[in-house]
């Protein structure tokens, strides 16, 4: 939301008061308390007749600062609240110093200094780690209380209810500094420039709407910011002011946290203390996903007959996904299925498992309860939806006829609910795809939690839904063998993973939007996410759905998913089964995530721990200090190690950056020296995939079937550049570790005697034997 009508006017109809000077500073237990009055203070008379923003600055963490401004201070503080610190807070000591720049506020290795000239506003926050670097900064007319419709006489504020009134903060943006973030996003990377509304809404891939809406962004120049609200909130980023960020919330408070990294994963590892860190998810769910799709016609014949053509074409599905209509026309979600399709689903899933074809199965729900639906009438009449101010169940008859809304501030509804889900568990069902969650009304709503605010649930109401359901599923099956596929998320959804990303159409350019969103994912604390291979909405040219395949291998978790028509590969180009067809490249991307596995699953207990992204990564994370790494959106990392550029042409041609070092194609094992952009065509085989210098690469037996094998049994480690001190670490298919291999003072690998079966080293890149033959020119 834009406030003013460039530097010099206030826009139209809205009237502003910034803080103009920090007229008093007191020390609180944690920090220090400002008072700014929105007039310079010249005389006693000047006190009179104006408002103050009370800025309170405290030490949270170390290397994290929190600041809340506040105008009226009796407004009444509504729920529902992010669940910070869900691990515990550790512990950090508050220090207060004065010095000739003024006051400073020291929470471990980051700081903020108020100016102690009179008359003053100043605000700059810098490391504290001895290298006194500037981070960002409150100056003059950047914190601020707004009104709209604008007045003149302030008696008008005796009764506000037909008065808007907003918070808001100004961060100084540096030349050439680049913000990243805010959820999965599907526009520009670099977010400067951009007005960004964080507010959940069912979009697509091709808007500036998102599913996701995260309230935190991460600067190139080693810091983050963490807006404490569910709520609505809007951000000009370099879009009102060019050198700030805007910040603004409807209400009398605003807070946020900035977290120093230095380095961007240090940043994302203290924004997941605050916010938690994502859970780990089991082997299985690494391999390949077969859907339904979304409209199309289905039973267990159909089913059996995609998966046997699977088999026959080598290519192995882990888990299989049944897609809305495993429950009859207008009575989602009921949770049973339809009767006439599936008259016994438990039989008819135990035969599937024990057919060896498929190892998992997922079933999709969402909280819209139809009402024709079985379970619409026993949640309404318990009391478990949501309702209208009048007190009816609140419906409306977008996406099911008469839906309600299950009311997850309602205990007695999320056990309810729980138990719904454990009768699909009986089943057989092992996996829940929770589809929607972001078309949540906040007007004339009431929740079962009085103390709830309809705007803040908006956006919340995806977190309270998918912990629910996560919670079920580790009840079930296990701490650490829960499994969703969720759509909507806001800030602490990272800890139910994993997520993927919505509807995005069957074209190039969604490819790339796709790509876009997951990066943006990753850097708001997400570690794991998916995207429907081929696109969702429209039917993939065969050659968009095996470059979609190649790049969905990559994603940390892959998913073949359509609308209207399927996704199993005889179906896209006529069944051409030569090596270039869609049924061979799909086995062979499959077959080498399985033989990747070693290495995602160790890299996944890096990413877990720190909360930093498996795949899609930013490049930006692993080279920080690599200006050209902040713009990068068309590539990714998988892991540390490993180097991706999909391919967005139908000619194979692809363009790509490679940072400084050495890197080694994975395929050809041909070295390349960045940092340079490079130029290559590509069959539909193979993708720019290049390991990094001083890599042990541990990839698993090529006879493997599936993601979940031993990882040990006729392993290859192979071997990139390295030097001494070189290392994997080496983890099990029940994700624990089991050694770590090391390069020695030799340059011999110590630690192989836990491996198993005909294992092997090669020294100079991988064994390339037995490879498919591959089509890549050089064009650079």
């Amino acid at each position: 939301m834009k406030f003013r009508d460039g530097m010099w006017l206030v826009k139209e109809g809205i009237r502003v008061e910034y803080a103009e000077e920090v007229y008093e500073i007191t020390k609180t237990e944690r920090g220090v308390s400002l008072l700014c009055p929105t007039r310079k203070i010249l005389n006693r008379g000047d006190t009179l007749n104006r408002s103050t923003v009370t800025l309170d600055i405290e030490a949270e963490i170390d290397g994290v600062i929190s600041v809340e401004a506040t105008h009226w201070d009796g407004a009444r503080r509504p729920g529902p609240n992010f669940d910070l610190y869900p691990d515990g807070k550790p512990a950090v000591e508050p220090k207060i110093t004065e010095s000739e720049k003024g006051t400073t506020l020291t929470s471990g290795s980051i700081g903020a200094t108020i100016s102690g000239k009179e008359h003053n506003f100043d605000i700059r926050f810098h490391s504290a780690d001895g290298s006194s670097k500037e981070l960002t900064s409150l100056l003059a007319r950047s914190v601020a209380l707004a009104y709209t419709p604008a007045f003149n006489n302030e008696n008008v504020t005796e009764d506000m209810r037909s008065i808007k009134h907003y918070m808001l903060t100004q961060t100084s943006l540096g030349v050439g500094e680049t913000i990243h973030g805010l959820g999965e996003r599907f526009g520009a990377f670099n977010k400067v420039g951009q007005s960004v509304q964080l507010w959940n809404a069912d979009g697509g891939t091709s808007s500036d709407q998102a599913y996701k809406n995260v309230s935190f962004w991460l600067s190139s120049k080693g810091y983050g910011v963490f807006i404490d609200t569910p709520g609505k909130v809007d951000l000009e980023v370099g879009s009102e002011r060019s050198s700030r960020v805007q910040t603004s919330v409807e209400g009398q408070r605003l807070k946020w946290y900035i977290i120093y990294g230095p380095s961007p994963k240090e940043v994302l590892t203290r924004y997941s203390i605050l916010t938690g860190k994502p859970n780990s998810v089991p082997a299985w769910s690494y391999g390949l996903w077969l859907s339904t799709s979304f409209t199309t016609d289905y039973d267990e014949k159909t089913v059996n007959h995609f998966l046997e053509g699977m088999r026959d074409r080598d290519i192995t599905v882990d888990v299989f996904h049944f897609d809305c209509f495993w429950m009859r026309g207008f009575r989602w979600t009921d949770f049973v299925f339809d009767p006439e399709k599936f008259p016994d689903p438990k039989a008819q899933i135990a035969r599937l498992k024990a057919s060896g074809l498929v190892k998992k199965v997922c079933v999709w729900i969402n909280p819209y309860l139809a009402q024709a639906g079985e379970a619409f009438r026993a949640a309404a009449e318990k009391g478990y939806l949501v309702k209208r101010k009048n007190g009816d169940v609140w419906q409306w008859d977008q996406w099911q006829a008469g839906m309600g809304l299950v009311d997850f501030t309602n205990p007695d509804a999320c056990r309810w609910y729980a138990e719904c889900l454990n009768k699909l568990f009986d089943m057989g069902v092992d996996a829940i795809k929770t589809d929607f969650g972001e078309r949540i009304p906040s007007a004339d709503v009431v929740w079962h939690d009085k103390d709830a605010d309809p705007e803040r649930m908006h956006n919340f109401y995806a977190f309270l839904y998918n912990k629910v359901v996560y919670e079920a599923l580790q009840a079930r099956y296990g701490k650490n063998e829960a499994v969703l596929y969720a759509r909507a998320a806001c800030a602490g959804t990272q800890r139910f993973p994993l997520q993927w990303g919505g509807d995005c159409e069957s074209t190039p350019e969604a490819l790339g939007e796709s790509v876009r969103g997951g990066l943006s994912l990753g850097l708001s604390g997400f570690a794991f996410w998916s995207v429907d291979i081929g696109g969702f909405e429209g039917s993939p040219p065969p050659w968009i759905y095996k470059r979609w395949v190649a790049m969905g291998l990559l994603c940390s978790h892959s998913r073949l998913h359509g609308s209207s028509s399927y996704r199993v590969p005889w179906t896209i180009d006529g069944d051409d089964r030569s090596e270039e067809g869609c049924s061979r490249t799909l086995a062979k991307w499959t077959a080498l995530k399985t033989r990747l596995m070693p290495y995602l699953f160790a890299q996944a207990q890096t990413a877990v721990k720190t909360g930093i992204p498996l795949s899609l990564r930013a490049m930006c994370l692993e080279f920080p200090n690599d200006p050209t790494a902040w713009y990068l959106d068309r590539q990714f990392m998988v892991g540390d190690s490993l180097l991706a550029a999909p391919v967005f042409e139908e000619s194979g041609e692809v363009e790509f950056y490679l940072p400084k070092g050495k890197w080694t194609s994975f395929f050809t094992n041909e070295v390349k020296a960045g940092p340079g952009w490079f130029k290559e065509k590509h069959g539909f085989g193979t993708l720019p995939l290049y390991v990094r210098e001083n890599t042990v690469l541990v990839l698993g037996s090529r006879t493997a079937k599936g993601a979940v094998y031993d990882y040990l049994d006729g392993a290859e480690v192979c071997l990139y550049q390295v030097q001494k001190g070189a290392k994997a670490e080496l983890v099990d298919a029940e994700d624990k570790r089991v050694g770590t291999l090391e390069v020695g003072d030799d340059g011999k690998v110590k630690g192989t005697e836990v491996l198993k079966g005909k294992w092997k080293v090669s020294e100079t890149g991988r064994d390339l034997e037995g490879d498919a033959a591959v089509s890549i020119e050089d064009l650079s």
